[in-house]
């Protein structure tokens, strides 16, 4: 029977360890779940022969007692920050404190401190000032050079620059952690270990250098110049998207922040190996009885694949997973699908089969020598690119494979469906075939009740800014969506989602939104403000005020104002905002638009 990695001195003990090789401190509660990163990494290491525990969400305050139980690891300290960046997790988009945390028990607030990669790093090099630490997770891979800071309103240092970490391993991190403890294993000291790839490190020494290496504007010279800042990210987003990416070099202080080339994409035995170890798949026991949202919303749910190639401008997945597909097997696949089917309470609905972006697995070039010298950010914007092969054939395969096993009454998509490439005319027929297929097949049997899409803006300039397809291509499918429906007697209804205060977003942009979606009979719910996240190009045009890649100067809303009076045009239907809305399209001299939106004004759904 599977068992919890131990989280106390006592489950140590109990194992009869007399040491332990890793120590993770997880700023999330402990679900021993691959969707959660402290135990995919906790779960590599001890495939790798390892002793390994897990700190999930340590007391930082007072006496550090939880940092000092578990004692010094023989190998090093690991740090998984939690699987959302801290900031995000604690702040709104007005950067109000927010009063709950999905990533623990009943969601209580509080229970990890803003930026975790810095903090836990602190206590325990003050604890045990030679142990090595390293540092992980989605705060610190993102957060790796220079970045922007919506929170603090200012640019900082890459992370090594403010954690006392030895070591930073971005993106996903089996292989290089594989890599490492080979290494260590081999005897190697780990403080001298520089040159695995997907690692970063910093140094106050010279650095030899590489032929191809990129050496980025300093943190101090994008202080004083933003468009440096601009120029540094298209470097950082164009290597993170390779196949053979270089070395990335820049300096803060006296000191040098080295990031290594990452790995290749997984291949399928390399991702069937993570999603095969042997997880629980539930919460640890100490929890019993406590509810954790985001487990909740994940436990009867299968990932498929990693990485998306959609390249979306305010999206962080390919700054973390890469724009390459790692697929898994369908053996994989379904081997998880059987053990989710013997889950005590599992009622026969599986709520998601999907992955960063629902339809890509399986996907890549159909050459792919063309894809090792590509350093396009996206595989689909502006156009989508002729050497895709966006067969949706082997995603078909998996769902009626699913759907027959016994104990599985529906299995539903809830990741993000890419119309965009259901509505594509592909040069190969048989592609062209699958994807209506695929199409039908979704709408009639794999969505419970809402499929959420994204279209995020009806502004074909605001969307090129997203790299989104033009808004038509959402009327399209609605149309396709509405027909399957009444073909096949169903009442379903399609959710859009929207951003307001894009980079390149203008007031009179949201009010043709508020236009368009009224004709479509919409009345919008899923709706957000834009908030800058770390190492996107959305986050750049926003702190820059410049395009990374055209250097164009681009208008972004910043101020409370001017958010607020691009995001009340969601809710034009609403009574109380009409006089606001008539009043915000005068002051900007558009009142061609009130009639529109205002007048004859029917009932909506």
């Amino acid at each position: 029977m599977n068992t919890w990695l131990p989280t106390t001195k006592k489950e140590v003990e109990a194992r009869g360890w007399d040491y332990i090789d890793v120590i993770l401190f997880s700023g999330d509660a402990y679900v021993d779940h691959p969707s959660f990163g402290a135990a995919v990494v906790g779960r590599t290491l001890e495939a790798e022969g390892l002793r390994v525990a897990i700190v999930p969400q340590p007391d930082w305050r007072g006496d550090f007692r939880d940092f000092r139980k578990l004692g010094e690891p023989r190998l090093f300290f690991g740090i998984s920050p939690g699987a959302m960046d801290s900031m995000i997790n604690h702040y709104t988009a007005n950067k109000r404190l927010r009063s709950d945390d999905a990533y623990t028990p009943d969601r209580r607030a509080g229970m990890r401190p803003d930026y975790p990669s810095i903090v836990y790093a602190k206590i325990l090099r003050e604890l045990y000032p030679k142990t090595p630490i390293l540092l992980g997770g989605i705060e610190a891979s993102l957060r790796r050079l220079t970045h922007y800071d919506y929170w603090q309103d200012k640019l900082r240092p890459g992370i090594l620059a403010e954690s006392p970490a030895d070591l930073l391993i971005y993106g996903m991190g089996e292989l290089p952690l594989k890599e490492l403890i080979k290494r260590l294993k081999a005897g190697e000291d780990f403080h001298t270990i520089k040159d695995i790839p997907q690692t970063a490190y910093i140094t106050d020494q010279p650095v030899a250098a590489n032929e191809d290496d990129i050496h980025l504007f300093s943190h101090e010279e994008c202080l004083k110049d933003k468009l440096k800042q601009a120029k540094n990210f298209r470097h950082i987003e164009e290597e993170s998207n390779k196949y053979h990416a270089s070395r990335i070099l820049q300096s803060a202080g006296k000191r040098t922040i080295v990031v290594n080339p990452p790995f290749p994409p997984m291949t399928e035995e390399q991702i069937d190996a993570s999603f095969d170890l042997p997880y629980t798949r539930l919460p640890h026991p100490k929890y019993k009885g406590k509810v954790i949202p985001a487990f909740e919303m994940i436990k009867f749910s299968v990932n498929l694949h990693r990485g998306c190639f959609g390249g979306c401008a305010f999206c962080t997945i390919s700054a973390h997973q890469g724009k390459f597909i790692a697929s898994r097997s369908k053996e994989s696949v379904l081997k998880e699908v059987k053990q989710v089917i013997q889950m005590p309470d599992f009622k026969g609905y599986l709520s998601d089969l999907g992955g960063p972006s629902a339809n890509m697995y399986l996907m890549k070039g159909i050459d792919e020598r063309i894809c090792a010298k590509c350093k396009k950010p996206s595989c689909i914007s502006p156009v989508i690119c002729p050497n895709l092969n966006a067969d949706h054939t082997p995603l078909l395969d998996i769902y009626k494979e699913v759907d027959s096993l016994s104990g599985i009454k529906k299995s539903f998509i809830g990741s993000g469906i890419r119309y965009d490439l259901l509505l594509h005319r592909y040069k190969d027929e048989k592609t062209n075939k699958a994807a209506r297929t695929y199409t039908e097949e979704l709408i009639a049997r794999h969505v419970s009740g809402r499929l959420k899409v994204a279209p995020e803006h009806t502004s074909d300039e605001v969307l090129k800014q997203m790299r989104k397809p033009t808004f038509s291509q959402f009327g399209q499918f609605k149309k396709l969506f509405d027909d399957v429906n009444r073909r096949q007697g169903l009442n379903q209804q399609l959710i859009p989602y929207f951003i307001s205060s894009h980079p390149g977003c203008r007031e009179e942009d949201m009010a043709d939104l508020a236009i368009q979606t009224k004709q479509l009979n919409f009345q919008l719910e899923q709706v957000q403000d834009f908030t800058p996240t770390p190492m996107t190009l959305a986050t750049e045009m926003y702190y820059t005020g410049y395009h990374p890649y055209t250097l164009e100067k681009v208008y972004t809303a910043r101020t409370k104002e001017e958010k607020l009076a691009q995001r009340q045009f969601f809710f034009w239907y609403q009574p109380e905002y009409r006089q606001r809305i008539t009043q915000s399209l005068r002051r900007i001299g558009r009142k061609d638009l009130i009639d529109q939106l205002f007048a004859n004004r029917k009932k909506n759904r």
